[in-house]
């Protein structure tokens, strides 16, 4: 991958890119703790709260938090459409716990009238570890990253994927809670995890989805 020329006012990273902008959906959820992690993988964060916010972004990061909340916040801000376009276009998007529930073109175990941005060729389950009071962490093989712990927080899996999707990681056998399940995949510029990498300090996911935003713009 070769650097491609600074655009006018962005800030170049020690490997020669531009740093990418990525926008963190603020409307709910744990959106200090993404801010941090991306800052440590070397993107620039912002807040999008209007639709305004959306002009200039690289890439789009939409945290975990409640999900039915979330989708209503979407339409009460009108964000609704706007990102389902960007998504339709190909912006890269990350999304964690419920942000893959928002991102999944099918999900199972809430209302029906749910309001999503689809994008991922996923059937997910929201709730499907259990309650808050079942929530629990275990360390997993995530393909292209290696061995990451993984914090679970009433969080969905995906219980079938498309053709064009690629599985990066499963609960592992020795986890208690429904061993080989499904907790992290990609479609394209489209990532998305059942879990938090956001609370444990390790930034290689949203590296990972950094370099993903670079591949793109290359």
């Amino acid at each position: 991958m070769t650097a491609r020329p600074a655009a006018a006012g962005r800030a170049v990273g020690s490997d020669g890119w531009p740093v990418p902008r990525v926008g963190i959906l603020a409307l709910q959820g744990d959106v200090r703790e993404h801010d941090r992690a991306l800052r440590d993988a070397g993107a620039e964060p912002l807040a999008v709260r209007r639709v305004e916010d959306l002009h200039g972004l690289d890439g789009l990061v939409l945290p975990g938090g409640e999900s039915t909340t979330m989708g209503r916040l979407l339409g009460v801000f009108d964000l609704l459409d706007p990102l389902r376009r960007l998504v339709q276009e190909g912006l890269p998007v990350y999304g964690s716990c419920a942000g893959m529930i928002l991102l999944a073109d099918e999900v199972r175990g809430g209302p029906s009238d749910q309001p999503r941005l689809g994008g991922l060729d996923i059937t997910v389950r929201r709730n499907a570890f259990g309650r808050q009071v079942d929530s629990f962490e275990t360390d997993l093989a995530f393909a292209g990253v290696g061995d990451v712990h993984a914090v679970f927080i009433r969080a969905p899996w995906v219980e079938a994927a498309g053709s064009d999707v690629r599985v990066l990681a499963r609960v592992p056998d020795s986890a208690r809670q429904a061993a080989g399940r499904v907790v992290a995949v990609r479609q394209g510029a489209v990532l998305a995890t059942s879990f938090h990498p956001e609370l444990t300090g390790d930034s290689r996911i949203h590296a990972l989805f950094v370099d993903m935003i670079k591949e793109g713009a290359g």
